[in-house]
């Protein structure tokens, strides 16, 4: 009777030790991704938001009607109007319905969208963001009367 109890322990302790999870992770100091055929969970960083850059100016509009919108999508800035026009080409050819805008200072902006809400504004900008990594850098104009 002593020896079946003591095969029933030893079966026990090689149960409650095979189905231990710590005993079958290799420690930290001997860890190596590449040999242990233990799956990492992959940690992924949640999405930075950039901050929006928002700039209050007295701007007129170059080539449409002077239509009242207080917010505008800036997603170009010039000191030159020709590099601006140009720029303006550009975003055509990609689908954007560009305007170009002169503020007090003679810097020409290219805006892709206006609103009077500024939520619609900051709505847009994200949507850009999101869409056209390469315009990451647009911004919100509140233009002033």
């Amino acid at each position: 009777m002593k020896l079946s109890t003591v095969i029933s322990y030893a079966i026990l302790l090689s149960l409650v030790f095979s189905s231990c999870a710590s005993m079958k992770k290799p420690s930290s100091s001997s860890f190596d991704d590449s040999s242990s055929p233990y799956v990492k969970e992959e940690v992924k960083p949640k999405p930075e938001t950039k901050k929006i850059v928002v700039k209050e100016e007295k701007v007129k509009l170059l080539d449409v009607e002077n239509k009242q919108f207080k917010y505008y999508v800036i997603i170009g800035s010039f000191r030159i109007l020709e590099n601006a026009k140009n720029y303006k080409q550009q975003l055509i050819k990609e689908g954007f319905t560009p305007v170009l805008m002169e503020n007090e200072n003679g810097l020409y902006r290219v805006s892709v969208a206006a609103y009077n809400m500024e939520a619609s504004a900051r709505e847009k900008i994200a949507y850009i963001r999101s869409k056209y990594p390469k315009y990451s850098d647009v911004w919100l104009l509140i233009r002033k009367y």
